[in-house]
């Protein structure tokens, strides 16, 4: 047990008169800088308006990457940190993160060679870190490792190897981390106001907690802001004259059964119709299909997967599988929104000339913010952000040494189906199940997850409500919607035991995730 306790983080919070840092946004990003900031021994305080990994942060298409298409692209800068950075997950998070094989279906003998270059610049620009060799297939062998692919016109394929992981769960687990470390970490704590001292510099900030309608005031040497595609919302907070820094970018990505695959190897879709990159990965015994790049000027916590991204995907589909799935075989469609620099023309609607690097500021006052980037690059963006820290704040400067910190969980041996994403932790839960034969039923028959997971959630993960045990600590809603609907009922029961929570709390909780389900679930729409 790690005691990840809220009641005892909002218990420092009061404590404690001065912070070195503290940290909005609980994605990737923010929990990234908690475990940089707390490892480096620094006094630190991480505050999430939602649940841990709600919004961008648990959308990704799963992938621990370079990114074969920045590579086309020219970003060789990007690639090779990423791919030193993969390396690096690997290292440290081998419970989270797996090496997958990719194939590239190929359709004419132009493109297996100029695929098979790309990739060999791949493979060779990761270094000692390499994962595998790409190499050609011919078309027999790319039919018996993906049974429905399209045969007509196939001229064989490449397959090269990248890597996959669990975005929400390695969010959990950096969270854990943080708090392992010494840091505060709080979910559901919405900052509402950035305090400056007589000379116009950040001095601290306000917040509210959400569950208890308590107001905090924090005394800060550093706030940075790792807010996302939210990070113009707290810019303004600070100077109300703020333009934009971000232009929200869509993704959405179609969950279906794995009959439409193979058995283990990913499907990589270098050139759809209008130059994007699509996947198809088998991801929790079920098969994850995208993702779109669709432009907006909006932002939201829940955005809504459009009907065109939907057909997109589909259409893309249909080119290069045989059977392709069909609308009434989505099991689960979900949307995130990546936050991307916002290009010069704010009338632009192409992504492709927006920077998929992250980009570090420093306002006058000394807030720092942090955006962009992808997953992959998480640690080296939260290295760069507290050295940042250390020289706003005055911090005495503590050398970073999260390139070999272990991540929360870590474990090498291998375990059976979804014991091997909680890593060392799985053996506690699994003796909740011993000691309480009750914690040993399903929560649904689809899964193999059990009630002693949801316990396990509240009194050591933070879990708050239905949605961060079905959507997060598992991630039932994001594979199949009507079975997070049908094993929610018990999921609110176990947790308002957990909780000491009333039959109003109950049925509140019900009903607003039966609603959120809506959105996943594509056949009700």
């Amino acid at each position: 047990m790690i005691n990840f306790n809220r009641n005892t983080c909002l218990a420092t919070v009061k404590s404690t008169t001065e912070w070195d840092t503290v940290i909005i946004g609980g994605g990737a990003t923010g929990l990234g800088i908690a475990v940089d900031a707390a490892s480096r021994g620094f006094k630190t305080l991480l505050l999430e308006k939602y649940d841990f990994a709600k919004a961008t942060s648990s959308r990704s298409t799963k992938l621990v990457h370079g990114g074969v298409r920045y590579l086309a692209n020219g970003d060789i800068k990007l690639v090779y940190s990423a791919l030193h950075e993969r390396g690096l997950i690997f290292q440290n998070a081998p419970h989270l993160a797996r090496i997958q094989s990719f194939i590239i279906p190929c359709y004419s003998f132009f493109s297996k060679w100029k695929f098979l270059i790309g990739l060999k610049m791949y493979d060779w620009m990761a270094g000692k870190y390499r994962i595998g060799n790409s190499k050609f297939l011919s078309n027999a062998q790319v039919i018996s490792k993906l049974h429905s692919v399209k045969q007509e016109g196939l001229q064989g394929g490449i397959i090269y190897y990248d890597g996959q992981f669990d975005d929400a769960r390695f969010a959990i687990n950096l969270a854990q981390s943080a708090h392992t470390l010494g840091a505060t970490i709080l979910n559901y704590c919405d900052v509402n106001a950035i305090h400056k001292n007589a000379d116009g510099l950040v001095s601290g900030i306000s917040f509210t907690d959400i569950e208890s309608n308590e107001s905090y005031q924090i005394k800060a040497k550093t706030v940075i802001n790792a807010t996302g595609i939210f990070v113009d919302d707290i810019l303004k907070m600070e100077s109300p004259n703020h333009k934009n820094l971000v232009r929200p970018s869509q993704g959405t990505h179609i969950v279906i059964d794995k009959k439409f695959l193979g058995k283990e190897d990913a499907l990589m879709i270098p050139e759809t119709t209008d130059g994007r990159v699509l996947f198809g990965v088998p991801w929790h015994d079920h098969i994850l299909l995208g993702t779109t790049d669709t432009p907006l000027n909006v932002h939201s916590i829940e955005p809504r997967p459009l009907e065109e991204e939907i057909e997109f995907i589909l259409d893309t589909a249909k080119n290069y599988l045989n059977p392709a799935p069909q609308r009434a075989d989505i099991l689960s469609v979900f949307a995130g929104l990546r936050p991307l620099a916002a290009p010069k023309d704010s009338n632009s609607t192409s992504t492709k000339e927006i920077s998929r690097d992250h980009k570090l500021i420093s306002s006058p006052s000394g807030l720092i913010t942090i955006t962009g980037g992808k997953w992959t690059t998480y640690r080296k963006m939260a290295e760069e952000t507290v050295n940042k820290a250390i020289e706003i704040g005055k911090l005495r400067d503590e050398p970073c040494v999260t390139k070999t910190l272990k991540i929360h969980g870590y474990q090498k041996e291998q375990q059976d189906g979804h014991w091997q994403f909680y890593g060392s932790d799985a053996k506690s839960i699994q003796d909740l199940a011993v000691e309480n034969p009750d914690l040993a039923q399903k929560i649904h028959p689809k899964f193999d997850h059990i009630a002693a997971e949801v316990v396990w959630a509240v009194r050591n993960e933070m879990a708050r409500g239905v949605e961060d045990v079905l959507a997060r600590r598992m991630r039932i809603l994001f594979l199949d919607a009507k079975a997070a609907i049908e094993a929610a009922p018990l999921v609110v029961k176990i947790m308002a035991k957990e909780l000491d929570r009333s039959t109003a709390w109950q049925e509140d909780q019900l009903a607003s995730f039966l609603n959120l389900c809506k959105q996943y679930d594509y056949q009700s729409q």
